[in-house]
Parts: structure tokens; C-alpha cells; sequence
């Protein structure tokens, strides 16, 4: 597969998507949107990749929408400011919040605008010292997207998400970390390499019962107490039945590294 705008690549069982635009510190354009689409899919289809890390090319992770682009026309022939979410934020944030396989976004740099509501939307975000986040939107008098008001909200609190919208102040990572944003803050020289050990380690794990609690957490802010507890139960019963349940009691009782096939 050719990509134009990303970087694609497998190794240990981890799909890495790179947005590979670093003279425009990865804008993210049209062009873009069709390579994301093209390697999700070769992700989600591809049996050997068990873990996706998305990350940016050069000094920043991305800095949003690209500008530039020529803004799309609705039916009326006036400029639809809705049309590009309804074409290609909404539907890619969609499935990364929905993607079977775990996901992490890897913050080399500054993630700004609807870049961060698409890091947000992975399952578990990390980030170099010097990165930082910012919903930038109000400094053009746009409103936040990209599901950043559903999703942000939800991790850090509705005050604090309100405030960091409103002022469109840039985060550093030290600060998102304090506010439960990112799980891990490493050096800028460890970054990769950090980063790549905890994707390798997993897609290592037993990424079948790993789906499954992405699936109950998922479901948790729209269940009552009693839904949630019988969604645990039949998650339950389904980890239970699986491969590698039997294969981490097996190593347990055997006391070595469990081999978990992801079934």
C-alpha cells in the first residue's frame, strides 16, 4: 500500500501509523483522512497486528486541521463548516474510539486542536516532556469538534475541560498526566523507545480478553449499576472460555511467562 501523508509500518506485532506532513507539523488534510482510512483497515484486518500506536513525524504530533485546504461547499453553494466532520473527523474518532485492537496515542509534540480530540479518542494516550495539548479552537472562533466536548469532559472533568476550552491554553504533558489525560509522561530521548515497550508489551497480552474490557468501559458511562454488573458477567463468561485464560492459569501454576495467542 502507498500512502502520501502517513507513514505505515508492522514489527512485534505493532501497527504504527506516523502522520508524516512535518513541514506543516502534520496538518492534517483530505489527503490524510484516505491514508488513515487505508491503514486502520489494514490494521483491523491484519491478524498479526494485536496493538496500533499513532504518532507524528518531526516536532509535533499534529497541529489539527489544515488551514490551507480549500473548505468544502454545502448544497447552497455557502461554506459547510459541518461537511469535512461529517465526511472525515466524525467517522475516523468513531472508530478509533470503537477499535477493536488497543490503541495508543503517542504525543511527540504539540496536539492541537481536532489532532488532540483524535488522540483523545485512543484507548490510552502517551507523551513526551516536551508535547502538549490544546484545544485551540476558540482562537479562531470555531467550536471544539472532533468529539473533544464528549470525550475530554469525561477524563479530566466538565469544569476543567470548560476552562481549558475556553481559554485554549496549551497543556503540557506534565500537567495532562496530574490531570489523568496521559498515562505516561517519558524524557524526549526515551520517548520511542518507551513508548514501543508498552505497545509491545500489549500486544503481548491476551488482546482478546483486552478488547473485552475495552468493551465494558465503553458501555460504563451509559449503564446503570445493576446493567453494568451484568455486562460484567457475560464479558466474564466470555474471557473465561478463552485461549488465553487457560494459558495464564496454566503459566501461573507453572510459574513462567504466560504465551497469550489473543483468542
Amino acid at each position: 500500500m502507498t500512502y502520501t501523508t502517513i507513514r505505515y509500518g508492522v514489527a512485534d506485532a505493532v501497527a504504527t501509523i506516523t502522520l508524516a506532513r512535518p513541514d506543516k507539523l502534520n496538518a492534517i488534510n483530505a489527503a490524510m483522512h484516505a491514508d488513515l482510512r487505508l491503514a486502520l483497515d489494514a490494521a483491523e484486518s491484519d491478524g498479526v497486528v494485536r496493538c496500533l500506536v499513532i504518532t507524528g513525524e518531526g516536532r509535533a504530533f499534529s497541529s489539527g486541521q489544515d488551514l490551507t485546504e480549500e473548505r468544502l461547499p454545502g448544497p447552497d453553494g455557502k461554506i459547510d463548516f459541518g461537511g469535512r466532520l461529517d465526511r472525515d473527523y466524525n467517522p475516523l474518532v468513531r472508530r478509533l474510539y470503537a477499535f477493536p485492537k488497543v490503541t495508543i496515542a503517542a504525543l511527540n509534540g504539540p496536539a492541537v486542536g481536532a489532532a488532540a480530540n483524535i488522540a483523545l479518542a485512543c484507548d490510552i494516550l502517551v507523551g513526551a516532556r516536551s508535547a502538549y495539548m490544546q484545544e485551540a479552537f476558540a482562537r479562531i472562533a470555531l467550536v471544539p469538534d472532533s468529539g473533544g466536548t464528549w470525550l475530554l469532559p469525561r477524563i479530566v472533568g466538565s469544569k476543567l475541560a470548560l476552562a481549558l476550552m475556553l481559554t485554549a491554553d496549551q497543556v503540557p504533558a506534565d500537567d495532562l498526566h496530574r490531570m489523568g489525560a496521559l498515562y505516561k509522561v517519558y524524557d524526549d530521548p526515551q520517548f520511542v523507545g518507551e513508548t514501543m515497550a508498552l505497545a509491545r508489551r500489549l500486544a503481548a497480552g491476551p488482546t482478546y480478553t483486552l478488547r473485552l474490557i475495552k468493551e465494558a468501559l465503553r458501555a460504563s458511562p451509559h449503564n446503570d449499576f445493576t446493567a453494568q454488573l451484568d455486562l460484567e458477567r457475560d464479558l466474564q463468561r466470555q474471557a473465561g472460555a478463552s485461549h488465553d485464560f487457560s494459558e495464564g492459569v496454566a503459566a501461573f501454576r507453572e510459574k513462567r511467562p504466560p504465551r497469550f495467542e489473543g483468542r
